[in-house]
């Protein structure tokens, strides 16, 4: 008999309970190294330590999305150990950069619960916070997992489905009050356009691909300390459905946005997800392209040198993006997402303004 936990399951949640995720974690350089290494993201803030200062930062800053999985994969024990998959997010709120030397720790508060018709799982909502070695919050967001059951036949808390805001408004954005962008040269990135030169309704396919290999993934992942059995036990694995283990969704969103570079070289940085769906697994040997669509652009409040544009992000495997026509289908008379698609993300950037 074993006294180690074995992560909780559906029934082991209820609304208001709230959860202080072991282990902090103190972000170093090899954290920004390995990150590059791994995604090959191209993006400015997180390469060139003298763009950052330019630009008013006190140092290089990791890059949000490095912030997000590393705060993320502490909350992985608690919530989703016993997850059949992470379903969706929802008001991700980059509050302050994060920089190496500062100590990442997260908690999460249990929203919305809702038993699945088969009873074997559920659905569970969490609000998860991170904050830094001075108690000030980092990041915030909103996540649900589907969670095994442990015992079927024991009775479902009443259902909650919380509400979610659609999107993350311009005035809850937090920019950086030091982000200086008035002579901002975009020689240093190799991309003319900017935020006036952007339009709702735009489409732009992203030319690069990359194809995802076994020990990236679980590199990536254990970096992340995400220590979710679908990403890591091929024995555990091989008897489901899928048979083998899947991609950390969080590692296809940070791959799809490196592809992105091509067409979105100025996004500076991420402000807010709006919202986010894993619509399709992600395996090794998968090969992902990205999609981005433009569906909004804002000023923002009292800054005439900077704007957001909201992004929707397709992650795509095995198909270019000039070969997916729609990335929904007919099925059974329901519009499905193809199954190609494996990532559908409404994403929030800064940009500098040509003006």
């Amino acid at each position: 008999m074993s006294n180690a936990s074995a992560g909780n399951f559906f029934e082991d949640f209820h609304l208001g309970q709230t959860f202080l995720h072991p282990t902090p974690r103190t972000v170093g350089e090899g954290e920004m190294a390995l990150y590059l290494a791994l995604t090959g993201s191209r993006h400015v803030l997180g390469c060139a330590a003298p763009v950052a200062h330019a630009l008013g930062y006190p140092k290089r800053p990791l890059d949000e999305l490095l912030a997000f999985h590393l705060a993320f994969g502490k909350t992985v024990s608690d919530i989703s150990l016993n997850a059949v998959a992470n379903l969706g997010y929802a008001d991700v709120r980059f509050l302050e950069p994060v920089y190496v030397g500062d100590t990442l720790a997260a908690e999460s508060v249990v929203i919305g619960l809702k038993e699945n018709s088969t009873g074997e799982s559920g659905v569970v909502w969490v609000r998860s916070t991170a904050v830094n070695q001075d108690d000030r919050e980092v990041l915030t967001w909103i996540r649900w997992v589907m969670v095994k059951k442990r015992d079927t036949a024991r009775p479902a808390p009443p259902a909650l489905v919380p509400e979610t805001p659609p999107f993350v408004v311009p005035q809850r954005l937090a920019v950086p009050a030091f982000l200086d962008v008035r002579d901002y040269e975009t020689r240093l990135t190799g991309g003319s356009r900017l935020w006036d030169d952007y339009a709702p309704g735009e489409r732009i396919d992203h030319p690069a691909g990359m194809t995802l290999d076994e020990p990236d993934h679980t590199f990536a992942t254990r970096l992340y300390q995400n220590p979710a059995r679908l990403h890591f036990d091929a024995h555990l694995m091989k008897d489901t459905p899928f048979g083998r283990r899947l991609v950390y969704g969080g590692h296809v969103i940070s791959l799809c946005r490196a592809l992105s570079y091509e067409g979105l070289e100025n996004a500076l940085l991420v402000a807010a997800i709006n919202s986010g769906s894993h619509c399709n697994p992600t395996f090794a040997g998968d090969t992902l392209y990205t999609r981005t669509e433009v569906l909004d652009k804002w000023d923002l409040p009292d800054r005439a040198d900077l704007g957001a544009l909201r992004l929707r992000m397709l992650g795509i495997k095995n198909l270019t993006p000039g070969e997916l026509a729609d990335p929904m289908v007919e099925s059974a008379g329901k519009r499905k997402y193809h199954p190609s698609v494996v990532l559908d993300l409404d994403y929030t950037v800064l940009m500098p303004k040509r003006s």
